[in-house]
């Protein structure tokens, strides 16, 4: 039987660094926060939140 594939990511040097940069201090959009404001209204309207 065929071993399952395993999904990672593996980041070094400069990629790593400015990944934990980011985590740190997390950047957003104008039109990302849009976004989240507008699927927090619609999870608030079925009944999600």
């Amino acid at each position: 039987m065929a071993k399952p594939i395993e999904i990672g990511l593996v980041l070094e040097g400069e990629d790593a660094k400015m990944f934990q940069h980011y985590l740190e201090h997390p950047t957003f959009t104008r039109e990302g926060l849009n976004l989240m404001r507008e699927a927090k209204r619609d999870a608030e309207l079925a009944g999600l939140d």
